[in-house]
């Protein structure tokens, strides 16, 4: 029963009462909460190269805030992960684990790029790599049919929102097309108003062109 509490969250099917847009059979929701909430398959954890979670205390960040909520269990699901590759998480490629004491079932761990001042082309390639190795494992474990997306390296890894996101729709609306029938539901997940206007409108815009 305890356990049971503990995973209790937001229900995506309450989400899902009203899509964004539907692509095939997938339906994609956008959403401003906290991700360590969503009652999905799977959610997306932009994480380090150490693959170990955040160690600062009180740092408002989603590895943090996954960590946290999934209890000590998930660092050493990663650190097994990473003892057994032998050194640092690449950026753009992704990890799955185990959820443990979240409402989610799995997370998905991608180390995105860094940028420091303007956005290079190596930036851009590395960010689309990053959701396209989510998307692709997100298929590799049995029974994972939603998948909550976070803005991957929009926060301390300073990517511009602005231009990230554009990049977040495209890899996820290319796969999905490639890929029909395999989810579906995938939630955008934003943390704040600004970053929600952004997805909002592009998304928008993307509808439109349809």
């Amino acid at each position: 029963m305890a356990e049971k509490q503990q995973r209790e969250g937001t229900s995506v099917a309450s989400l899902l009462a009203m899509p964004f847009l539907t692509i095939g059979n997938t339906k994609i929701v956008l959403w401003k909460g906290d991700i360590t909430t969503l009652e999905v398959d799977a959610i997306v954890n932009a994480a380090n190269h150490q693959m170990l979670g955040c160690f600062q205390p009180g740092h408002k960040c989603i590895d943090n805030a996954i960590h946290n909520r999934a209890g000590v269990q998930l660092r050493r699901d990663c650190n097994t992960i990473m003892e057994i590759q032998g050194h640092d998480e690449a950026a753009g490629q992704a990890k799955i684990t185990r959820g443990y004491h979240l409402p989610a079932r799995y997370v998905i761990h991608t180390v995105g790029p860094v940028v420091s001042g303007i956005v290079q082309e190596a930036d851009r390639a590395t960010l689309a790599s990053s959701y396209r190795s989510v998307l692709d494992i997100s298929q590799k474990v049995s029974g994972i049919d939603s998948l909550a997306l976070c803005s991957i390296s929009t926060g301390v890894y300073g990517y511009p929102i602005e231009q990230a996101t554009p990049i977040a729709i495209q890899e996820t609306v290319e796969w999905i097309k490639a890929n029909p029938n395999k989810l579906n539901s995938v939630v955008f997940n934003v943390f704040s108003d600004r970053d929600y206007a952004v997805y909002q409108s592009l998304l928008e815009e993307f509808v439109c062109q349809q």
